[in-house]
């Protein structure tokens, strides 16, 4: 079995180095562990940091192209070097490297396909900033009862994927990837599954994705509602369409009982008006929801295909 330790990394030469010193070169279960850099277009000297920590593979973007992309080269690389298993984690060390094997046993006994360290299960974050807190939590529950899944935590970035999960994850997104790999691996039918894991934010740590709350949440919530809509497109546009006809239904009611009582129009028509407008929009929704489930049938048939083309492609190249 073979292990990548993957480490993302944008102007981190002050704790790449330990960071890399710290993660185990040996655990039960692989015959070889790599550790994996991915240089997203860093102005200082973090390459030289990672090869002086001792990583074995450094890929570097020409410019910063954000962690969304950093994170599809890193799932690239891992498969052009046969990973049977790829952990991330950040290259600050926020994280604590011995967790790692935490992440991967699920993995390796078979009981999950991809492994998410959850900050706040056992052991609560510190230190984290509460509109951090609050968001993810929120998030997480929210998407959670969409998507019938309990997710613990839906942004951490500290987690171990097995190479079917590798094959299978089709990711778009530039900006962030987090949101967007829980769903599309919910999705996906994989099986996720968190760890409590011990964290400590920095005081003056600045966050590489969030650059300011409102541009974060904006971002986000566009990603979350893409992700959701092409997962469950049926949930993600029938549920607001049946609320919307069923709501019309109760007010075309209403002004059924006002209607019989005096058998005029007139006084009652808004209710009758308002019905018809609910209903109208309500269809609609129906509709984009059956449109949307067979664009989500073609969808699926077309990363199946993309799955086979890669399994084979990195098949070649890891033999």
């Amino acid at each position: 079995m073979k292990l990548i330790i993957n480490l993302p990394a944008y102007n981190e030469e002050e704790k790449i180095g330990e960071t890399i010193r710290k993660i185990p070169r040996h655990l039960k279960g692989f015959s070889e562990i790599f550790i994996q850099v991915i240089n997203d277009g860093s102005e200082d000297k973090t390459i030289q940091a990672a090869k002086n920590g001792g990583a074995d593979f450094i890929f570097s973007h020409k410019v910063n192209r954000g962690i969304g992309v950093t994170f599809r080269t890193a799932v690239e690389k891992a498969l052009e070097n046969g990973a049977d298993i790829m952990v991330n984690i950040d290259a600050d060390g926020q994280f604590n490297p011995s967790d790692i094997s935490k992440l991967v046993r699920p993995i390796l006994d078979g009981k999950a396909d991809m492994v998410s360290a959850d900050r706040f299960g056992k052991h609560q974050a510190k230190n984290i900033p509460w509109i951090k807190d609050f968001l993810n939590r929120t998030a997480a529950w929210i998407i959670g009862k969409f998507l019938n899944h309990k997710i613990n935590d839906l942004t951490c970035g500290f987690r171990a994927y097995n190479r079917e999960t590798l094959l299978r994850l089709n990711l778009p997104g530039n900006f962030t990837y987090t949101q967007e790999v829980i769903i599309d691996a919910i999705g996906k039918n994989l099986k996720v599954a968190w760890v409590p894991v011990e964290v400590t934010y920095f005081q003056d740590r600045q966050s590489r994705v969030v650059k300011s709350v409102f541009r974060y949440i904006n971002n986000s919530t566009r990603i979350i509602l893409k992700a959701i809509r092409d997962v469950r497109p049926m949930n993600f546009f029938g549920i607001p369409g049946t609320i919307l006809v069923s709501i019309s239904f109760i007010f075309f009611a209403i002004f059924l009982c006002f209607y019989f009582q005096e058998f005029k129009i007139s006084p009652y028509k808004n209710y009758l008006l308002l019905s018809i407008a609910l209903l109208l929009v309500g269809m609609q929704f129906l509709i984009f929801a059956l449109i949307a489930d067979m664009i989500k049938t073609n969808r699926k048939i077309t990363e199946n295909q993309i799955y086979w083309i890669k399994k084979e492609k990195y098949k070649k190249i890891s033999n």
